[in-house]
């Protein structure tokens, strides 16, 4: 494996640990904020998520800002790790469970719509600079 290879897989690394780390203490934040009556602290990983990963496509893509590596290790490594969409499942999945299927809806409806609505306010940022 050259150079260039091994570097991309540290940085994937890297920021994957990063992103893991973030989103754990993150949520963990929201949660002891706010409480765990509904997920909010997946959902707010999850909207800066879409959001952090819409202003980095443009900054990397359009505005070639980021070099390779760079893009590697924040899109792929920490994006890829920060949000968590099977977590988003897993939770929605119990409050289903447990009944609650208006917050299992409105869980999905946020995510979904308010997700896309903060990916759009990254490009728009990210086309500013």
């Amino acid at each position: 494996m050259d150079g260039d290879k091994i570097m991309k897989w540290l940085c994937l690394a890297f920021g994957g640990a990063l992103g893991t780390i973030s989103r754990y203490a993150l949520s963990g934040v929201v949660y002891r904020v706010l409480g765990t009556q509904f997920p909010l602290g997946t959902l707010t990983v999850n909207l800066l998520g879409c959001f952090l990963i819409g202003f980095l496509a443009v900054v990397s893509e359009e505005k070639f800002f980021l070099n390779p590596h760079t893009r590697v290790l924040l899109m792929v490594g920490f994006c890829g790790a920060f949000t968590t969409f099977s977590t988003f499942i897993f939770e929605t999945a119990h409050l289903m469970r447990d009944g609650e299927t208006l917050r299992a809806f409105v869980n999905v409806m946020a995510s979904v719509i308010l997700g896309f609505l903060v990916f759009r306010t990254g490009i728009l940022i990210g086309e500013l600079i």
